[in-house]
């Protein structure tokens, strides 16, 4: 395979990731602009941020855009979203990314600053049970400097209105099923995309080896709880105030300050 053969467009992959995350979400970009705009208020324009489980990178590229004096720790366990991330943020001295394993009790120890202004993450956590998710909600607030900010954006579906739920859910998908017709590709058609690139493709494999294979579904051991709960488990992993600060009919974005 030649050098040239070889190369991948970074950038290509980032906006068909977005692509594919905004068939999900399609209100993604307002729940990242609530989430920066807290990070700002809280913290300031120059904060240090722990991106968490940052995939291919989505919330550093938006932080480092919005605030030209931040600096950025991206931490994943999957290769093939790394290389990706890497990739995307060669030669940018304000990012960098660490593999780590977030039910490993020591990945905190990988980090290279001592502490964070911001944690943020999204669209990640729901892949973790509920005791682990406790357990690292406590090492989260370990690496925050006091008056740092964690915010979570993710599937937080409220389990008392089950009727509302459900005409959002039949809503959600017809929309779905509408966009699927155009070509919009779904989180299997992306990974096989994925897959069959000959830069991403041991990666992926390697992926698939720690995750499962997304193609055939790979989400079933995670877990989801209402915003309520998140804020909850935060005030008893020692953030001193912890709250919903924005909410689709399906997701919530909650936020803990230390």
């Amino acid at each position: 395979m030649t050098e040239t053969a070889a190369r991948a467009d970074w950038g290509a992959w980032q906006a068909s990731w977005d692509r594919q995350q905004e068939w999900y979400i399609p209100d993604r970009e307002e729940r990242f602009r609530v989430m920066l705009d807290m990070v700002e208020a809280l913290v300031g324009p120059e904060p240090r941020v722990l991106d968490l489980a940052c995939g291919t990178g989505s919330i550093s590229a938006r932080v480092l855009r919005r605030f030209p004096g931040a600096v950025t720790t991206g931490v994943d366990l999957d290769p093939a979203l790394l290389a990706i991330a890497r990739g995307t943020f060669e030669g940018e001295p304000r990012a960098e990314f660490v593999t780590a394993d977030l039910t490993d009790p020591a990945w905190t120890e990988k980090l290279p600053h001592g502490g964070y202004d911001a944690v943020l993450t999204a669209t990640a956590l729901h892949w973790l049970r509920t005791d682990p998710l406790r357990t690292l909600y406590g090492q989260i607030a370990g690496v925050l400097r006091d008056g740092g900010a964690f915010l979570n954006a993710d599937h937080m579906p409220e389990p008392s209105t089950p009727r509302i739920n459900e005409a959002e859910r039949a809503f959600r998908h017809a929309r779905q099923e509408r966009e699927r017709a155009t070509g919009v590709q779904d989180w299997a058609d992306w990974w096989r995309d994925v897959a069959a690139d000959p830069v991403l493709a041991g990666p992926a494999a390697e992926r698939f080896t720690i995750f499962g294979n997304p193609i055939e579904g790979d989400h079933a051991d995670g877990e989801v709880q209402p915003a309520s709960w998140h804020a909850e488990a935060l005030r008893a992993a020692g953030f001193a105030e912890a709250r919903q600060v924005w909410c689709s009919p399906a997701d919530a974005l909650v936020l803990g300050l230390k």
